[in-house]
Parts: structure tokens; sequence; C-alpha cells
């Protein structure tokens, strides 16, 4: 499924945490920021708010590595771009873990705002309404 097709459908609202290699990231925090950037640039994501969260010792060793940092990134994207980010993710030599939570969008506006450090909901996403979620109209 090529990029075009992945971005025509709906997007959804999804928070990622990649646990990446912390040598990597103290070496060169720029290259491994715009790595992850362009992971989610070719699954057809949308970056809301992005930001390194937590390094520290692993609980177990993955891939040599027994420290690495926990980097989260709110994003749109369409669901069809997961098996993009899982791929390029296995490819990438920053990267050592990934995982992806969809969040609707009450959830992902505060997380947003706790990326950019904000409190009084300034992110705010248009939520496309189901039918089961729209507002009956008002009776007279």
């Amino acid at each position: 499924m090529s990029v075009a097709e992945v971005s025509t459908t709906k997007e959804n609202l999804y928070e990622g945490m990649f646990l990446v290699n912390s040598s990597h990231f103290a070496n060169d925090p720029e290259a491994a920021t715009e790595s992850i950037m362009a992971i989610l640039e070719r699954a057809g994501a949308t970056v809301v708010a992005h930001r390194p969260w937590q390094d520290g010792k692993l609980a177990y060793e993955i891939e040599g590595q027994r420290k690495g940092l926990h980097y989260l990134v709110c994003f749109r994207m369409p669901g069809a771009g997961m098996e993009v980010i899982t791929r390029q993710c296995h490819l990438s030599d920053v990267v050592l873990r990934q995982m992806v939570i969809k969040h609707p969008p009450e959830l992902f506006n505060a997380m947003v705002d706790a990326l950019n450090g904000t409190t009084d909901g300034e992110a705010e996403v248009e939520a496309e309404a189901t039918p089961d979620e729209a507002k009956p109209a008002e009776a007279n």
C-alpha cells in the first residue's frame, strides 16, 4: 500500500512510544529525533507533539543495549500506516522497540497538552463524530 493510498482514508489519533538506543540519542539527539519523524512521515502520519520522556536502565537487554530512551509522539494517521511504522522500526538502527496506542480525542488532547507543557486544553483536535456519537437535535 502506497502512502498516497494510506492518506486518503480516515485519520485516527495515536500515541507512540519509541524506545531509542540511548547512545545514539546522546551522541546526536537531532538525528535520532529526525529518524523517528522520518518513520512516521513514511507512514503518512502528521505529528502533533513529541518529546523525549525517560532515559534509563532497561529491565532486560534489548539488541545488546542495557539502557534506552523512551520518546513519546502524538500523531494523526490512517490505520493502514501501522504496517509501515512496524516495518520501518524493525529496519531502524535507532529504534529498538515501539508501541502505538489509539486514543479517543479527549485523551489525545490531554496527552498533547502534557507533551507541550500546557494544562488549559489549548490543543484541540477535531473529532469526527460517528452516527451514535452525534448529538440529538433539540426538540422545541
